[in-house]
């Protein structure tokens, strides 16, 4: 059956959007505003598979539905364009980073051109362009001056293979999670960020956003504010300072713990001991603090023990000195005591070395796991009876009297170490003079721009790349920084440059600022939840403070979409990958065709060398853009991880074919359209389904539920499909509601029926509630449970007469049998009940 020509109609209006810049942000500011924007990729040189559009999609829906309900839309697109990969390929293949970034934004641009998306294209940045990375340089500046950026000598993951300093997060087992090179722990002077000085308030606005609870609960954890106490213990080298958020446990402490990079470590050690702690320390060395921090409480635990022993304060007891991996020297003081009976790492630990366990708090059986609710201490002498919170307060006073602790609050969050040793970065706007001290470069001199180099790894002697460059590298009495900054930097701050991408003057305009701020509706990956989410909140908060925007928070509202899978195929002997058109199954077994090899097969993350991606122009190519689009949309709730499956995207097609075919008929059967402006406007059941699309679309927009919407408008187009007649104004208005998920046909549609302009600003259809109501109603008849028939009833019939219109349907389930119940469930269903 014939359908629309997709490729003609999605270059058509692709070309007459571009040409009319139809998307272009308003520049009147009488009307309400909405920033819809999504997190910006890195433009690898792999370019987009079908699961990076569902988020973009999804935000496009938004933006062309907000634009007909009368609002400014700011919908721009940009490029995390600095960062590794590039200079890595780089080094492999001598090309300059800039002229890879430049191919690979072009490919991302081409493709997400290709779908249609209602980008203001006048407004695309990219953080490695030098008119960008001048006012990240000049908000670094503006940190500096604030007291927020200073170089210190720290512990930092470094690979050696990639001359480089990495963060936390990158560094898994010992190793960076991208290429499997080793990292170790160096001491270098870095650049850090105070973000610790703002723990307080990104902890509490959070209870200002509308973002989900799971990304709220990473921020907090990962800022981790705790309220405790510091406790001293005695010990053979000094006291250790114990920060812990039970202090009404200590007379259930049974052993210390201390950090394995603990200054006191080497000088606690007894000698008999000084071989195994040391080798443990060098096996630790090799995790990075996440994996510590983000290890199961139930995880094997490994330590091992100091030969020392340390004194506890509220009863005088020696207990024995651990190190042991699951606490951190960035944590609280790096060592804590151990309540094993109220603690679920203490406790694992505690049956792993069999150290003793001793119950203070009742509600639990401390023999079989650990107990961490309320209820009356016990075995805790002045504590006994008391609460956890009245225990808490009670051994405070207690400790602060006697000298031998006080209340305390600790964060997990440390400074944000903002050095990297790397070329494909921003430059610091810094030098270091002849006295050794740090200056800023002037804010007129601006930007500090990258030198070429023929080489991007360290120097010989460890140095960063940028020391390659000895012609840049000297200035006034001095020279300049060769560190640059982390990726993050240039995301950061990305959605106020938007604002005022091309003003050359400022980084933003203060009263555009002003009307566009915050962000409306921000998309991405959960997988950003905690480091870009967090930076980009400190960074803001630091501006507001300055008086340089006008909102605490950048993002209000915040929705992270699901990734989606495709199957992969692998031999797990020799771990190659296969392709789907080298597998056959058979007996419900993978295969390589033609041979006995059985495969793996596994929904996994789409991966080139998995050789399981969709490339989204083939989907655009053989079905179009806008049954891409829907199927996007259509797999399942728009949170959710979901498989990709081919077939669904020619099922949206079919569904768009019919609805052009409403109008434009079927030349091949010779069928007419069905549009017509002298259509009888008298048929209810089409005009209500009209009237609950627009209602149920509209709210499913609001609460993006976006499958839920399309099937809504399936219900219409098949209600108007065994129509013989649609009135023509009833078309328009289902076109312009499915215009967000389907712009090209619809545009096409709309030009069809008469129309010379875009739709894009046409008004949004609205419902009338009066049209929703219906005149019958069809209601399931049950007999013990089972439906036996449905019946269609009047609203306004009475509940007797319903029910004996029921009985007359399911009357020879009825026959013979004694009736026990009959129930009306009002607008749902009726029941009855018979014994034999």
């Amino acid at each position: 059956m014939a359908g629309f020509d997709h490729k003609t109609i999605d270059a058509a209006w692709q070309t007459f959007w571009d040409a009319n810049q139809t998307f272009a942000t308003p520049t009147d500011r009488t009307k309400p505003k909405y920033y819809v924007l999504d997190m910006f990729p890195y433009p690898s040189g792999d370019g987009l598979h079908v699961g990076h559009p569902k988020g973009y999609t999804a935000t496009d829906v938004v933006a062309r539905a907000k634009r007909m309900m009368g609002f400014n839309v700011l919908r721009v697109m940009g490029w995390d364009s600095f960062g590794l990969p590039a200079e890595r390929r780089a080094e492999r293949t001598g090309e300059h980073p800039s002229v890879i970034t430049e191919r690979n934004i072009a490919t991302f641009k081409g493709q997400l051109q290709k779908l249609g998306l209602s980008y203001d294209w006048t407004r695309e940045l990219a953080t490695s362009d030098p008119k960008y990375y001048k006012w990240t340089q000049w908000i670094f500046e503006v940190l500096y001056k604030r007291g927020l950026a200073y170089r210190s000598e720290v512990a930092v993951n470094f690979c050696p293979a990639l001359g480089t300093v990495l963060a936390n997060e990158e560094v898994h087992d010992g190793k960076y999670i991208e290429t499997g090179d080793p990292v170790e722990k160096r001491l270098l002077t870095q650049w850090l960020l105070k973000i610790t000085e703002y723990a307080d308030r990104l902890t509490d606005d959070l209870a200002t956003l509308d973002w989900p609870a799971g990304v709220l609960k990473i921020q907090r954890d990962w800022i981790g504010k705790s309220i405790g106490a510091n406790v001293k213990f005695a010990s053979p080298a000094g006291d250790i300072e114990v920060f812990t958020t039970r202090p009404d446990t200590l007379f259930g402490g049974t052993y210390v713990v201390l950090a394995p990079e603990h200054p006191m470590v080497e000088s606690i050690t007894t000698s008999a001991q000084k071989d195994a702690v040391a080798a443990y320390r060098e096996q630790v060395g090799k995790r990075s603090e996440r994996d510590r921090v983000t290890e199961a409480a139930d995880a094997p635990k490994t330590g091992v023990f100091t030969g020392a022993f340390a004194t506890n304060p509220v009863n005088g007891k020696q207990i024995p000195i651990w190190i042991a991996d699951y606490v951190l020297a960035s944590y609280g003081t790096g060592a804590v005591f151990a309540c094993p009976a109220h603690d679920e790492r203490d406790y694992a630990f505690a049956k792993k070395f069999d150290l003793p366990i001793l119950e203070v708090v009742k509600g639990g059986d401390v023999s079989k796991e650990a107990y961490t609710g309320d209820g009356p201490h016990v075995n805790s002498e002045f504590l006994d009876g008391k609460t956890v919170d009245d225990a808490k307060t009670a051994i405070i006073s207690e400790l602060e009297e006697k000298g031998k602790g006080s209340k305390s609050i600790r964060y997990k969050l440390r400074d944000w170490l903002f050095s990297r040793q790397r070329y494909w970065g921003e430059p610091f706007p810094t030098y270091i003079d002849a006295a050794g001290n740090v200056q800023l470069v002037p804010e007129a001199e601006l930007p500090v721009s990258l030198p070429q180099i023929d080489e991007y790894k360290p120097t010989r002697d460890g140095a960063p790349p940028l020391a390659r460059a000895t012609d840049w590298l000297p200035y006034k009495d001095g020279v300049r920084e060769t560190n640059t900054m982390p990726q993050w930097a240039g995301s950061c701050w990305y959605y106020l440059r938007f604002i005022s991408p091309t003003n050359d003057q400022v980084a933003w305009d203060a009263a555009e600022e002003k009307y566009w701020m915050p962000v409306d509706l921000y998309v991405g990956g959960a997988e950003h939840a905690t480091l870009h989410l967090l930076y980009a909140r400190f960074w803001h908060k630091v501006l507001y403070d300055a008086g340089l925007v006008s909102t605490k928070e950048p993002f209000q509202r915040l929705f992270n979409q699901g990734m989606i899978h495709k199957t992969s195929f692998r031999d797990l002997a020799s771990g190659k990958y296969y392709t789907d058109e080298e597998v056959e199954q058979r007996d419900k077994k993978w295969f390589v065709k033609g041979t006995d090899t059985v495969l793996e097969s596994k929904l996994d993350k789409m991966s080139k060398s998995r050789y399981n991606v969709v490339n989204p122009d083939d989907m655009c190519r053989d079905y179009g853009a806008d049954a891409m689009r829907m199927y996007e949309l259509f797999m399942g709730p728009l949170e959710d991880g979901v498989e990709w499956e081919t077939a669904g995207v020619a099922g949206t097609r079919r569904f768009l074919d019919r609805t052009w075919r409403l109008y434009a008929g079927d030349v091949e059967n010779n069928t007419p359209g069905k549009v017509s402006a002298d259509a009888p406007t008298d048929d209810k059941d089409l005009e209500r389904a009209l009237h609950v699309a627009i209602k149920k679309v509209t709210q499913s927009i609001a609460d993006m539920k976006f499958n839920t919407a399309i099937s809504e408008m399936m219900v219409f187009v098949n209600e108007a499909t065994s129509k013989k007649a649609i009135p023509k104004a009833w078309f328009e208005s289902f076109v312009k509601l499915l215009s967000p998920f389907a712009p090209h046909v619809c545009e096409e549609l709309w030009k069809q029926l008469g129309h010379t302009t875009s739709l894009a600003y046409e008004p949004w259809p609205v419902f009338d509630e009066a049209k929703l109501k219906t005149d019958t109603l069809t209601l399931a008849v049950q007999v013990n449970g089972k439906v036996r028939g449905q019946i269609v009833v009047g609203t306004g019939d009475a509940e007797a007469s319903i029910i004996a219109a029921a009985k007359a349907e399911v009357a020879s389930h009825l026959a013979g049998k004694t009736i026990k119940m009959e129930k009306y469930v009002k607008g749902r269903l009726v029941t009855i009940a018979v014994a034999d």
